[in-house]
């Protein structure tokens, strides 16, 4: 489980600001680099898409970074909302295998 509480930013944010913006570049300019739609690299800035693994690896091909950092930035974000939706208190707990068994 995550503990803080502010969520943490949106892998579309980081993409958008930090990679994007920096460089001075379009949203049509990376997404034709990428080899994708530029409706797709739109919703992602835009906060209204995740980044795929196979996003990932064309992120970090382009950028100069590891696939891994973009699917933690998405998995991060996704965890973390995760948390707070699920209620926890109507999750059915099961016993490990062979417990509660007394050996003779």
């Amino acid at each position: 489980m995550i503990k803080r509480g502010l969520p943490p930013v949106h892998p579309g944010e980081i993409l958008r600001e930090e990679y994007i913006k920096e460089r001075s570049l379009t949203i049509t300019e990376v997404a034709k680099g990428l080899g994708i739609a530029r409706a797709n690299l739109s919703a992602i800035v835009n906060e209204r898409a995740g980044i795929s693994p196979e996003l990932a690896v064309k992120l970090s091909e382009a950028f100069g970074n590891t696939a891994q950092f973009w699917v933690n930035l998405q998995k991060n974000y996704e965890l973390w909302h995760a948390e707070r939706k699920v209620n926890r208190a109507l999750i059915q707990h099961f016993s490990q295998p062979g417990a509660g068994l007394q050996s003779t």
